[in-house]
This record gives C-alpha cells, sequence and structure tokens, in this order.
C-alpha cells in the first residue's frame, strides 16, 4: 500500500494557497491516505458526492472515542477529556438529538434575521472607530471583534470578560498544528473552564434574559436535560464555535475579494448579489479546511476503498468544495454562481448549527466595508498575508487603505 501524503504545514505556500496541493490529491482518487496533524494518518475523502453521503451517513461516528488512532483524544487538554467528549458536536443520537433540541431555537433562520439591525449597528461602531485612520487591521478592528460581540450578548457574556476568553480560545485553536504547547493549551482550556463555570453560577443566582441563562434554567428544572458538565461543555461551544470560523469567513472573504478585482466591483455595483457571493465566498475558500474528522463504527466502502471499523476519517470539505465533478470551472471564484451548494458547514445530523447567524454577519460586515469604504485596497500584497494554519484558515491579519 502506498505511503500516506503528508500534509506540508511548515511549507509557506502551502499554507498561503493550499488548494494545487487539495487538487493533486483528489485527481489521485475518491479516498487518499493522509498524514495530517502530528503525524495521524486518515482517509481523505476527496469528491463531493462521497462527503456529502459521508455526513449523513450513521456509520460514521463523531465521537472521538470511536478512533482507533487514541491519539487523538490523547490530544484533549487533559482535566477535561471527558466533558468534551460529551460536548454536542462529539456525540451521536440520542444525546445529540436532545442537545441540539435544547439550542436550536436559538438559532432559527427568523431568530436570526432578528438580529440583523444589532449587527448592522455594531459593524457600524466598528468601521466608524477606523475610519478617521484611513487603515485598518481588518480582522482585528472588525472580522474578530463583530462576532465576539454578537455572540457574547446573545449568550450573555459580560463585555469585560471578551477580552481573556479570545486569548484563552487563540492559545488553544490558533497553534500550529504540529508544534503545540500542550500546557499551554491545558492552562487555557481550565482557565476557560473555571470561568464559564462561574459564569453559570452567576447566571443560577441572577437569571437573565439570554441563552445561557436559559440553559441554566432548563439544567435545573429538569432531571435529565442536561448534565452539569453538559451545561459547561455546550456553553464552551456555543461560545467558541458562536465566533471562531465566522472571523475567517470576514477576513478570509474580503482578501479574497481584493484579490479579484472584478468580482468585488461587481458587488459593490450590485449588492443584491450579496447572499449569494458569501456562499461563493464559503465554497471557494471557507474558514474550515482540509475539512473534518469522523470515525466509521464499521468497515465501509467509498468509491471502492474499504475503510476499516475505527480510522481516522477527513472529509476534504474544502477538497470537495472544487470538485469539478460537482462544479462548473470550480478554481474560479463567481459572485454571481447560483449552484454554490457548498459543503463548508457540513451537511446531516451535525450540520452547523450557527449557519444562519454566520452567514448574516458576513452578509453585514462584508457588505458594509464595500459601502462605507469605496477605496479600500490591500495594504500589503496579496501573497504577503499570514494564513492560520490547518482545520482554521483565514488571515491573521488584514492590512488595509482606504483613504
Amino acid at each position: 500500500m502506498d505511503e500516506p501524503t503528508v500534509f506540508p504545514y511548515d511549507d509557506p505556500e502551502f499554507v498561503a494557497d493550499p488548494f494545487p496541493f487539495y487538487q493533486a490529491l483528489r485527481e489521485e482518487g475518491p479516498v487518499r491516505r493522509v498524514a495530517t496533524v502530528r503525524g495521524v494518518e486518515a482517509w481523505l475523502i476527496t469528491r463531493y458526492e462521497d462527503g456529502l453521503a459521508a455526513f449523513s451517513d450513521p456509520r460514521f461516528s463523531s465521537d472521538l472515542r470511536d478512533a482507533a488512532d487514541t491519539r487523538l483524544l490523547d490530544q484533549l487538554p487533559t482535566a477535561e477529556r471527558d466533558s468534551f467528549t460529551r460536548s454536542m458536536i462529539r456525540v451521536g443520537p440520542p444525546d445529540h438529538t436532545r442537545l441540539r433540541r435544547l439550542v436550536s431555537a436559538a438559532f432559527t433562520a427568523r431568530r436570526v434575521a432578528a438580529l440583523r439591525p444589532r449587527v448592522q449597528e455594531i459593524t457600524d461602531a466598528l468601521v466608524d472607530e477606523v475610519l478617521p485612520a484611513g487603515r485598518a487591521d481588518l480582522v482585528a478592528d472588525l472580522a474578530l471583534p463583530l462576532p465576539v460581540t454578537v455572540i457574547s450578548e446573545l449568550l450573555g457574556v459580560p463585555v469585560e470578560d471578551r477580552q481573556e476568553f479570545q486569548k484563552w480560545t487563540d492559545r488553544m485553536l490558533t497553534q500550529h498544528p504540529d508544534h503545540v504547547d500542550k500546557d499551554a493549551t491545558d492552562e487555557a482550556w481550565n482557565q476557560m473552564w473555571t470561568y464559564l463555570q462561574g459564569l453559570l453560577a452567576a447566571k443560577r443566582a441572577v437569571p437573565g434574559a439570554d441563552l445561557l441563562g436559559a440553559l441554566v434554567m432548563t439544567r435545573d428544572s429538569s432531571a435529565d436535560s442536561l448534565s452539569e458538565d453538559e451545561l459547561v461543555s455546550m456553553a464552551f461551544l456555543l461560545l467558541v464555535a458562536g465566533y471562531i470560523t465566522t472571523v475567517n469567513l470576514i477576513g478570509g472573504g474580503v482578501a479574497v475579494l481584493l484579490a479579484h478585482p472584478a468580482q468585488l466591483k461587481l458587488l459593490r455595483d450590485d449588492p443584491g448579489l450579496l447572499p449569494g457571493a458569501v456562499e461563493e465566498l464559503l465554497r471557494y475558500d471557507g474558514p474550515v479546511s482540509p475539512g473534518v474528522i469522523r470515525f466509521p463504527t464499521e468497515d465501509v466502502e467509498i468509491g471502492g476503498v474499504t475503510i476499516p471499523c475505527g480510522a481516522t476519517v477527513l472529509i476534504g470539505t474544502a477538497v470537495a468544495d472544487r470538485d469539478p465533478g460537482r462544479f462548473a470551472d470550480p478554481d474560479r471564484l463567481d459572485v454571481t454562481r447560483t449552484d454554490n451548494a457548498h459543503l463548508a458547514f457540513g451537511h446531516g445530523p451535525h450540520y452547523c448549527l450557527g449557519a444562519p447567524l454566520a452567514r448574516l454577519e458576513g452578509e453585514v460586515a462584508i457588505g458594509t466595508v464595500l459601502r462605507r469604504l469605496p477605496n479600500l485596497a490591500l495594504a500589503v500584497p496579496y501573497e504577503d498575508l499570514e494564513w492560520q494554519v490547518a482545520s482554521l484558515r483565514g488571515p491573521k491579519r488584514l492590512p488595509v487603505s482606504f483613504a
């Protein structure tokens, strides 16, 4: 059997533009053995239809306890490992169904649409702050604080605490995948966990109208609704997942548009294209790359390849979203594209709960930037942008001028 292809996370060219590498893997076949972070081997699903099917196949588990490679579980923060494996994104039915039902009402399309005026208000205030300078880092000055503020207000996280949880999240999620400081990760996780326990205790003492307050009330009023560990895990998931990928959608989306001036002009000339353009940006260069992992609970055949029970499977969403068997001219950014049913938010039972909110924030942020900063331009060459490494994709900074 061929040796697995190693993801070259130390290669700056790959980090800046992984898609030629992804294309080569896809052309080798529908399923390819690869070596990802810290030498973990996985079966990469490269094609759209196979990825779509895998997301809905009940034989594919998201529970790390189903993984044959115990290193995946060992990489979790030591102190809270058992609690994390009970998180909504890791368990299957019936626990996943029960946990998702408890929070899904807050993220319906109707509820999210009602947030638009507030999202616009926050965005305008952030743009107002940078306008006089004529220059900004659109990650630090907009793409990060907007979703952090929105999810914090939705959950009920005090303003004065937001900088701390951003710092802890950064330590946990944005280290180089092959050079992780495990002690720093454990410390950040423990600080976050302790903070959330205190926050939930405060909401138990003084109930509020926010989502975390509602979850505390649900936990206390029904013995089988949420365990205490599940409650803290849910708070962690909603807080972190509620902003981290949206940062990359906004920052990466603006960066890609600035690298494609003709597409940017189309959007400026016709703002009605914006909802479809956000979908195209998610397809073309989404915030999760190369994809998400699953573990078959029995031997599974895909594309003529038998994947053994417990193997690590990487559903290559970013790879599949440029599959020429599914999308016409997939390596071309086209904000007028109408057929862009991407996999950036997953599919099936674990489809991203926060997708409507991410779409809204992406629309408002990118639309506002294009409308209010007509002379927007990169302040450095596109090739000099520094990108996140591994599973989260987006620029670390986005220096722009608009005077």
